[in-house]
């Protein structure tokens, strides 16, 4: 940058831009900070002055229609003139591009940027809200003339689905907040900000005892009759036995998992590294599953090396036997934490069984003792196995 701030001084002039070579650089003798480069072909006019403090070099444009060396010379005057004023062309420049950019294209970008810092399951609601809620009612719309109007009229169109219409507004409040602070918008007021959300009614459904029962029945006939896999039917039963997210037993690898311990060691969760109590009837399940030797994962999947990633269908079947509605597998976590709950459980030990605010400090949870948590794990494995009506080991054989 040195040998090409200072460059050749003279007065930059038609004849002199038609014989430069490649590699050469002119600054002009009349106005300072005005210069000419050429690189292997193109020749390019330029103002290299410091803006706030920092040495920047504007392009003005390359040379040919419409810029000759004197047009080019009367916009370096104007630019110049402008930064002695206090302005930043380059700034102003970045504004100007920005301005009347499509959400779409900025939302592709926010997901192609940004995506690439958050968690594959984060990334892919972020993905799932701009594809099917945000893209269709602002795709072509210039992303800055968005007011808070029409983002509340959005909001209120998807008031039948509370959760994602508030969802959809955080994503759109995020790709905002994204394309100001890089530049791709003018700084401004994000319009998302403060918008009042739905209120959000949250799922309370668990299994009851009985439900519990005849789920465990359904399961064992099914595997007698082997329309239910191994793997699903043990997925199923550790979810219900230990509490724990559906992804963090579909990905639980051997190991993180320690038997003499009676602990899984996940090294990542939805609320980072987690450690949960494993009960005897957990420890029991998982000393008979076989372990593959091309396949790390404690439930492997059809394909070589990946694990088991469709529990949706099998579940579905099983709830259709068993004649229980309305239920998703993430209530199998909600019925392991009622389970505790009537088995004397206390909030701050169930939040720590269920893993609850691990990524924060575990100073939080420091005055409690394993032993209590220990103990309610036990106890809660022991009645949900009892409900479940089979051995640890596996169903029961005639």
């Amino acid at each position: 940058m040195g040998k090409e701030a200072e460059g050749n001084a003279q007065r930059i002039t038609l004849s002199v831009v038609k014989s430069m070579r490649p590699g050469e650089v002119i600054q002009d003798v009349e106005l300072k900070g005005f210069g000419v480069r050429r690189q292997r072909d193109a020749i390019s006019y330029f103002v290299r002055k410091r803006v706030k403090g920092q040495l920047k070099r504007i392009t003005i444009g390359r040379h040919g229609s419409p810029w000759t060396p004197e047009k080019a010379r009367k916009r370096a005057a104007a630019l110049l003139q402008d930064i002695a004023a206090g302005g930043d062309p380059v700034a102003k420049r970045r504004e100007d591009m920005a301005r009347g950019r499509p959400f779409g294209e900025l939302a592709d970008e926010f997901l192609k940027t940004h995506g690439k810092t958050v968690k594959p399951s984060t990334y892919a609601v972020y993905e799932s809200l701009v594809r099917k809620q945000l893209k269709p009612q602002f795709e072509r719309r210039p992303m800055d003339s968005l007011t808070r109007a029409d983002i509340q009229k959005f909001h209120a169109a998807w008031a039948h689905q509370a959760r994602t219409a508030n969802h959809a507004v955080s994503v759109l409040s995020k790709i905002f907040a994204w394309a100001m602070e890089t530049g791709r918008l003018p700084e401004g007021a994000n319009p998302c900000h403060g918008l009042k959300r739905f209120r959000e009614v949250k799922r309370q459904r668990f299994l009851t005892m009985a439900e519990l029962k005849t789920l465990g029945d359904v399961m064992q006939e099914m595997e007698r009759e082997g329309t239910l896999s191994l793997y699903v039917a043990a997925a199923i039963r550790l979810l219900l036995l230990t509490g724990a997210r559906l992804r963090e037993i579909l990905t639980l690898k051997w190991e993180y998992v320690n038997l003499e311990r009676r602990r899984l060691f996940l090294p990542d969760s939805k609320t980072g590294a987690k450690v949960i109590p494993l009960n005897s009837d957990a420890v029991a399940l998982l000393e008979t599953l076989p372990r593959l030797e091309a396949n790390a994962f404690v439930l492997p999947g059809q394909r070589t090396g990946c694990h088991l990633v469709n529990l949706r269908l099998p579940w579905l079947e099983i709830c259709k036997s068993a004649k229980l509605s309305n239920v998703r597998l993430h209530d199998l976590r909600h019925s392991f934490a009622s389970v505790a709950v009537g088995h004397g459980g206390s909030l701050p030990i169930i939040g720590k069984l269920l893993g609850h605010n691990q990524s924060q400090t575990t100073a939080r949870y420091a005055h409690i003792a394993d032993d209590p948590v220990d103990d309610l794990a036990e106890t809660t494995g022991r009645a949900i196995a009892d409900a479940l009506g089979r051995s640890a080991s596996g169903p029961t054989r005639d």
